[in-house]
């Protein structure tokens, strides 16, 4: 498998193990296939969801935060909802479930970059401006999954729903993407409230 999947902190891992333990926080989500699945419930493939908070003029990039720790969660064959987590002065937490079309997008993006030949970091990266969120397969398979900016040889694999003009799950150098995303923000406008989930 050429995804070198980075290891989730552990607190984070352990609060998402104790909301699925937990009835009430189950029973609470507002996820109808999380509540309704049979048999026991696994977070798996662990990925850092960094933001792209503005897109630079002419394509540039700046640097990404990281904003959460998600997890897919899965009952038997498939993935039914999400996990996130996120940073507190206390360390990692559970922040909530969540379900919807970025599940199974991210699910078949993860598959189809297994195929490729060259060996990558997957992360998530929000682009609020866009609302949207792609599959980042990050080049440096060492890197820290915390911290980074993209880089030219990384690849961005738009996840489904994407915007209008921009294919999902086909894979984009970094700044040919870019550039098509700048093209699709108004000049002079901040960004959007909210982002994808």
């Amino acid at each position: 498998m050429p995804l070198h999947v980075p290891p989730a902190p552990a607190p984070a891992l352990r609060s998402v193990l104790a909301a699925l333990g937990s009835p009430t926080a189950v029973r609470e989500a507002r996820t109808p296939a999380l509540r309704a699945a049979q048999g026991p419930l696994s977070p798996e493939l662990p990925l850092p969801v960094h933001v792209l908070d503005r897109i630079g003029p002419n394509g540039l990039a700046p640097a990404t935060r990281l904003a959460a720790w998600r997890f897919l969660i899965r009952s038997s064959e498939q993935a039914v909802a999400a996990a996130d987590t996120m940073l507190t002065p206390d360390g990692w937490t559970f922040s909530h479930f969540f379900e919807g079309p970025y599940i199974a997008s991210t699910e078949l993006a993860v598959r189809q970059a297994e195929t490729v030949t060259p060996h990558y970091q997957p992360r998530l990266l929000s682009i609020p401006e866009l609302y949207m969120l792609a599959l980042w397969l990050h080049a440096d398979t060492e890197a820290d999954a915390s911290g980074g900016a993209l880089a030219p040889v990384d690849l961005l694999v738009p996840l489904a729903p994407a915007p209008p003009g921009i294919a999902a799950h086909r894979p984009h150098r970094v700044a040919d993407l870019l550039r098509v995303m700048t093209l699709r923000i108004t000049p002079g406008t901040g960004p959007l409230l909210g982002s994808p989930a």
